[in-house]
């Protein structure tokens, strides 16, 4: 079984905005902004339609990072740990 770290509040992640260089947070999963109960849906089955073909097979989670200062938001995919 793999876990994401961020989702399950394992680990943090900390990124660099690509446009001016100030930290991001973590906004959560990139499923959860589909609709309004994309976030009680199969978290496998939602990988399937999250535009990441190969997350499922390589057991990444995306998650979208906000900047804190321009607000520019990037996806980054997240390496899931195997329990």
């Amino acid at each position: 079984m793999f876990v994401c770290p961020l989702c399950n509040q394992i680990e943090q992640q900390q990124y660099i905005c690509p446009h001016c260089q100030q930290a991001m947070a973590d906004e959560g999963r990139l499923m959860d902004y589909f609709d309004a109960y994309s976030a009680y849906l199969d978290i496998e089955g939602m990988k399937l339609f999250d535009g990441h073909p190969n997350n499922r097979k390589k057991h990444e989670c995306p998650h979208v990072f906000s900047c804190l200062k321009c607000s520019k938001q990037v996806v980054y995919l997240i390496n899931e740990m195997e329990l």
